[in-house]
């Protein structure tokens, strides 16, 4: 059960970044490994939304699709992920935003998972476990890229 968390301090707002994050069906375009993402339903709830989405995985010859629960608080600026069907046999993922004294905001993210498959686990378990590591990253440098202009 592979379970990774960090807090990084960014410059820029808590609202910019939960906006970054939020905005899942960009994570194509910049997010290592994904290869497609597709939000199947969308629903405001209590003045949250909830999305239903389908995130496509790939390294060299290995595909995997998994569906996720995706609960987007504003209020709280905090995203919680949840898994629904794959390949894991369970996936819980959290990101918080948490506004820095001065300027710019922490970003805390926590992934915790495990895959059903042994034979998926050692395949893609090692890669999957870079690639958690390198998401912040990768949504630092795209926050740099849109928010920096």
């Amino acid at each position: 059960m592979p379970q990774f968390e960090t807090h990084r301090s960014v410059p820029h707002t808590p609202d910019q970044m939960f906006d970054l994050v939020a905005d899942v069906e960009r994570y194509p375009q910049f997010l290592p490994l994904c290869e497609a993402l597709s939000v199947k339903n969308r629903k405001e709830r209590d003045g949250k939304e909830l999305l239903i989405a389908d995130m496509t995985v790939g390294y060299k010859a290995i595909r995997e699709t998994f569906t996720t629960q995706v609960l987007l608080n504003r209020a709280e600026r905090v995203i919680d992920v949840k898994y629904i069907d794959g390949p894991f046999r369970y996936l819980d993922n959290r990101w918080r935003f948490v506004e820095a004294e001065g300027h710019g905001c922490t970003v805390d993210f926590f992934i915790d998972y495990e895959f059903k498959s042994r034979i998926l686990g050692a395949l893609m378990g090692s890669m999957f476990d870079r690639a958690f590591r390198m998401f912040t990253e990768a949504f630092e440098k795209r926050a740099a890229t849109i928010y920096s202009r």
